[in-house]
């Protein structure tokens, strides 16, 4: 029998686990799953109590994709049969917002498929941010067009836009084995760029792409650098058509694995279930709550999700509550971090060494 209390304590101290420590969890027996989950719950109430925050996809534009990334369908050179369009007039794309935030989403996101927008692109959206933010107040928005150009950030924060995502979604080591036309330093890039334009950073992970679980640190170890505000675990949904179709590595027991080691790289930040959960969780996906405080409702880029309603009722059953428009994501305790320092050089207090 394995204790992950340990693990527990540290990340309630806000200290990263080891490799080791987190190879472990990830090597883990089925016979221990219930004692990890109790563990990562511990975290995720300290700092989440039972509050679940819904998000809401918008792809503005579908398919017709230059880049090659294999997971996906809207890749360059796809068969995977998707509905494909150019961008959404600003109508449609707050049209698309209303059934979201009337579900009870807290953040929208706004997807656009392409190696980046161009800043035609960013100016052509900014009229539908402004919307979202006048018709939806303390609605957050969330932009994911691609690889960022200088300046972009800033305009999309100018217009309105609280975060930006950009997912890592492997490890440096093994990017070129899942694309090739783009490296990963690329995406270091742009998500560093959101960063300091003063977006709130998203970027996260896809599991389940034949990667090792040394993969799978590593790729959290690197986020870890990033410092993002929120981190999707996405789990690979094989499209037909795509170079990773027929790849069904992923059980539910692997996925709460994989949840909990994110949870515990990441005991205060937004750890969301995303692309996936319901083919690789199925019937565990309100255990995976117990971990994870965020979730995409409904639908995504190019597949279906549960509906919106199965999932809020799902996380009432789960005995957990949606948080609010306008409700804190991060905890208080996050806030209080920042604070000059009063002792070592300079004073006469010993340094913090």
């Amino acid at each position: 029998m394995t204790t992950f209390l340990p693990l527990a304590e540290k990340a309630l101290r806000r200290e990263t686990p080891t490799r080791d420590e987190l190879l472990g969890v990830l090597s883990s027996a089925d016979d221990d799953l219930m004692d990890l989950v109790a563990a990562a719950f511990r975290v995720r109430s300290r700092y989440f109590e039972r509050r679940v925050k819904l998000n809401y996809l918008v792809n503005v534009k579908s398919g017709l994709c230059p880049e090659d990334c294999f997971y996906c369908s809207q890749r360059l050179g796809s068969e995977a049969e998707i509905v494909r369009y150019t961008w959404l007039k600003p109508d449609q794309t707050r049209e698309a917002v209303s059934h979201g935030v009337r579900a009870g989403a807290s953040r929208v996101c706004l997807v656009a498929s392409g190696r980046g927008p161009t800043d035609r692109d960013v100016e052509r959206l900014a009229p539908a941010i402004e919307d979202i933010r006048t018709e939806h107040p303390g609605v957050e928005v969330c932009a994911c067009l691609g690889l960022l150009s200088e300046g972009q950030a800033d305009r999309l924060r100018q217009a309105g836009v609280d975060a930006y995502n950009h997912n890592l979604n492997t490890s440096r080591e093994r990017y070129a084995d899942i694309c090739t036309t783009h490296e990963f330093a690329d995406r270091v890039d742009t998500v560093t760029r959101a960063k300091h334009a003063g977006l709130s950073p998203c970027s996260g992970l896809i599991a389940g792409m034949r990667e090792s679980d040394g993969d799978l640190v590593d790729a959290l170890f690197a986020l870890r650098e990033l410092e993002p505000d929120s981190v999707p675990v996405n789990f690979l949904m094989p499209f037909e058509g795509t170079p990773l179709e027929g790849t069904w590595e992923l059980t539910p027991q692997r996925c709460l694995r994989i949840l909990a080691a994110t949870r515990f790289v990441f005991p205060d930040v937004e750890v969301r279930l995303a692309g996936g959960r319901e083919i690789h969780l199925r019937s565990l996906q309100p255990l995976a709550l117990h971990i994870a405080n965020s979730i995409f409702l409904g639908d995504y880029l190019t597949s279906e999700g549960q509906a919106g309603r199965a999932d809020v009722e799902m996380i009432e059953d789960a005995g957990f509550t949606v948080q609010g428009a306008g409700e804190p994501t991060l905890p208080r305790e996050r806030h209080d971090l920042l604070r000059t320092r009063q002792r070592g050089a300079g004073t006469a207090l010993p340094p913090n060494a």
